[in-house]
């Protein structure tokens, strides 16, 4: 499976311009020698993490799910449309939906881990089911920014069967050591490939400073791509995961044959 991460220039709650940024760097993945099968976008990409109030800009009517269904029909390629806000029922949910080549919606994810220090529990409402899917016969799940800071949820997907974690996020440029390592570290404990999408922003007053830093990472922990923590122009990043290797690598180190869940089974606290 070959993947395309567009790192793109976020620039918050102006719409048009994360539109357009959006657009030429998916034409210009899709038209490259190297076309990918699947395409990763970061959290929130449309707005930025976040406008306020995020209720103005949240999707109620699916016009922008409609939209990159039609993209990926028009590509013939799968899109993970990182996280966009959408309304629904009255609640408001940082949601991911993933396309296949046909433009069908196989999937959707509602972020489970909201980031409180920036109040973003007081704004949307938490999803509550983790979510997997097949892309082009790869078994595939997603989490969203600040999930990766909760090893039970990568574990209970990787337990579900999954070979590529799609990971779309916000990520400020404080705290990129923690994103690189915590990167490394899923893919590494859950023998599994990582495929994770940053923004990339400019200093503005005190708003959130995106770091870029986007990353595919094999089930060794191996880096294949990174992106940059300066281009302020966004990139694209490349890689061919081949999940086969992952038999490989279980074979040598089988960490799911040694688990001891009787001993430390996780109480619900």
């Amino acid at each position: 499976m070959k993947v395309s991460i567009l790192q793109m220039p976020i620039d918050k709650g102006n719409i048009e311009h994360n539109l357009d940024a959006m657009s030429a760097m998916l034409e210009k993945t899709m038209n490259s020698s190297n076309r990918p099968d699947a395409v990763l976008l970061p959290e929130l990409w449309n707005t930025g993490f976040y406008p306020s109030p995020i209720s103005e800009f949240a999707d109620s009517q699916d016009n922008w799910k409609n939209h990159m269904g039609r993209l990926a029909s028009e590509y013939t390629v799968n899109i993970i449309a990182g996280s966009l806000a959408v309304e629904r029922n009255g609640h408001i949910y940082n949601t991911c939906y993933v396309f296949d080549r046909t433009g069908t919606n196989i999937a959707s994810y509602d972020k489970i881990h909201l980031f409180t220090p920036s109040k973003e529990h007081k704004d949307f409402t938490p999803g509550n089911q983790i979510t997997t899917f097949m892309l082009d016969g790869i078994k595939c799940g997603v989490i969203i920014c600040y999930d990766l800071r909760f090893p039970e949820l990568s574990r209970q997907l990787a337990l579900n069967g999954v070979s590529v974690l799609f990971v779309a996020a916000a990520w400020p440029v404080e705290r990129l050591q923690h994103w690189d390592t915590l990167l490394r570290a899923r893919a590494i404990e859950n023998q599994f490939f990582v495929a994770a999408a940053n923004g990339i922003s400019p200093r503005k007053g005190e708003s959130l400073h995106l770091g870029g830093g986007s990353a595919i990472y094999d089930p060794w922990g191996s880096l294949l791509a990174q992106g940059s923590t300066d281009n302020l122009k966004g990139e694209i990043l490349q890689a061919n995961l081949q999940p086969g290797v992952i038999a490989q690598i279980r074979s040598q180190i089988n960490i799911f044959q040694d688990r001891r869940p009787d001993v430390y089974t996780l109480n619900r606290k």
